[in-house]
């Protein structure tokens, strides 16, 4: 997945129309865009919106901490229900809670957990919790953690370099599927959108949330390989297979081994 879309999930008009906004899937939010009074109502009307979905839909809950937590995940468990984005993830135990409370709740196997990384405990706790059952993914939430950390970000942000390549290397070493970016909240500048996106994926990471609909089509096109490169990946596989598997040269004479090849594929499975 390329885009996922940020829903208030006290927003009964935005969730009728979020499916059809062009991302590849969607986050609707039980916890920060949902004020204190207004969260069991919220809860129950996104468990309502979930079981008019067809299974296997496109859609994450993000779930509040503690037992309102463990109340939403039981709430919104569902055949729908594609996983959880977990506020405030910070121990494996907390996970074995979510995931025991899924179980309960007769959540298919298929349900995942996405642990957002919000504090510094969490970034030191990564390889443990992309380890964890359930847990697909992970997503660091960058705005939290620099207020923790006393980070101000600058044009290239290379102040949070360590942490993002600290979790694309964590969710490698576990196997899972590399990290989705976090949000940007200038959604009027695209072009900066664009530029940053671009740089996270050279670090690894795969999709970008979103909290506007705008940024939509520039995170997938940024994700999305051009037709040129998906032909440039065909024709070394190709050669790659001629060879019998092992290294041969690329239409520009250059030595390619497995490695190359592999990320090859990958750019396929992309487009």
């Amino acid at each position: 997945m390329r885009s996922y879309l940020y829903v208030p999930g006290n927003r009964p008009s935005m969730l009728a129309t979020a499916l059809s906004r062009g991302a590849d899937a969607l986050i609707v939010d039980l916890e920060d865009a949902v004020p204190p009074g207004e969260k069991s109502a919220a809860r129950d009307a996104v468990a309502g919106w979930l079981r008019t979905l067809p299974e296997g839909s496109p859609v994450y809950v993000r779930i509040n901490e503690g037992k309102d937590g463990l109340a939403d995940a039981s709430a919104v468990a569902g055949p729908a229900l594609r996983g959880l984005c977990v506020a405030k993830a910070g121990t494996v135990d907390q996970l074995a809670g979510i995931t025991a409370e899924l179980d309960r709740a007769g959540a298919p196997a298929t349900v995942e957990l996405v642990p957002l990384l919000e504090t510094a405990q969490a970034i030191l706790s990564a390889p443990a919790l992309a380890a964890a059952p359930r847990v697909r993914r992970l997503q660091i939430g960058e705005a939290d953690l620099a207020a923790e950390l006393g980070v101000t970000l600058g044009a290239d942000e290379r102040e949070l370099i360590y942490v993002r390549s600290a979790v694309v290397l964590a969710s490698a070493s576990a196997g899972i599927e590399p990290p989705a970016a976090a949000v940007t909240t200038d959604f009027r500048d695209l072009d900066r959108l664009r530029r940053t996106t671009a740089a996270l994926k050279r670090l690894g990471f795969r999709g970008r949330a979103c909290i506007h609909p705008a940024q939509i089509p520039v995170v997938n096109d940024v994700f999305t390989p051009a037709p040129a490169q998906l032909a440039a990946a065909r024709d070394l596989i190709e050669r790659f297979e001629a060879a019998g598997g092992g290294v041969c040269l690329d239409a520009r004479g250059r030595m390619v081994d497995l490695a190359v090849v592999r990320e090859a594929r990958r750019t396929l499975r992309d487009g």
